[in-house]
Order: structure tokens, then C-alpha cells, then sequence
């Protein structure tokens, strides 16, 4: 089962370097994640989602391939690989993986203006390597939200806070 962990940010450059830090810590096998958006409110309130992974473009890439293999079947390659594209492009955009879009929208509105927070969605990891590998970030940061133990949630709060 997954672990959800939310730690909100007083600016958006940590959140984005903390996505990056956990992501080259998950290249040394230290921790495995299904997913990790970074929400951010701007000035003016509006929220948006940093998705790691544009399933748009993704899907968009594999129906133009699957379409133009097929098109080639029929010998029409370019049709093919341009009604591939675009049903790709759009089982894309409706496909939504990971940690769901309206509950990360709902609580970026809760965020200050200039500000944002760290959606990470954990399979597994080793926690004590983990934190020694974000040392860069205690202090930075607060948890909004977790699905971990008690025990390891207050470890978190303590880390993050500088604690």
C-alpha cells in the first residue's frame, strides 16, 4: 500500500527541488514513488498542478505510433499515426493516475498566495536514508498532510521543521 505525504513550502523553488531530490534519490533505489505533483497558488490565488509526467503528450506519442503501425496495415501511415495521435492525446487527458486532481485543487486553495506544496504518493522506502538524502530541506518546510504512522509522521514534522 502507497503512502500519501503533503509538505507545503513558503515559495515554489523548494517544492521543485525537493520533486527533483526524491526523484534522483528514487534512480539509488532509496524510495519508490507512484506519483509526485507539485501544487502551486501564485499571486493572484490561482492554483496549478505540476504534473511529473504529461499523460497528454505521452499518450499523444504511443497512439501516433500505435496509429501509423496500424496505418501502415491499411496503407494510409500518415492518417493512421494522425487518428492515433489524437485518440492518444485524449485517453491522456482523461486518464488520471496517482493521486487524484480535485483533492490536490481543493487543497491548493487552502495555500497562501506565493506558495506551494509537494504531492508525493510513496510505494516504499527507506526512511532514514530518504531524510539523509533531503537534509538540504529541513527547515524549509511544513507537513500539511500524511498517511504514515503516527510515530513516522512526527518524525517528518520534526525533520521538515528543523526540529
Amino acid at each position: 500500500m502507497s503512502n500519501l505525504v503533503v509538505v507545503g513550502f513558503h515559495n515554489a523553488t523548494d517544492a521543485f527541488e525537493m520533486r527533483a531530490a526524491l526523484a534522483k534519490l528514487q534512480t539509488q533505489y532509496l524510495i519508490e514513488m507512484d506519483d509526485a505533483v507539485v501544487v502551486t497558488r501564485d499571486d493572484k490565488g490561482k492554483v496549478q498542478l505540476h504534473q511529473a509526467v504529461n499523460l497528454t503528450a505521452t499518450g499523444a506519442i504511443g497512439g501516433a505510433f500505435w496509429g501509423m503501425l496500424i496505418g501502415m496495415l491499411f496503407f494510409n501511415p500518415l492518417l493512421g499515426a494522425a487518428v492515433g495521435a489524437g485518440s492518444g492525446a485524449l485517453s491522456g487527458k482523461l486518464s488520471d493516475l496517482g493521486i487524484d486532481d480535485k483533492f490536490m485543487k481543493e487543497l491548493g486553495e487552502t495555500l497562501k498566495d506565493n506558495s506551494s506544496a509537494l504531492f508525493v504518493l510513496v510505494r516504499k522506502s527507506t526512511p532514514d536514508k530518504v531524510l539523509e538524502g533531503l537534509k538540504d530541506f529541513a527547515g524549509k518546510g511544513h507537513v500539511i498532510q500524511t498517511s504514515l504512522t503516527k510515530d513516522n509522521e512526527e518524525a517528518l514534522k520534526k525533520f521538515m521543521e528543523g526540529k
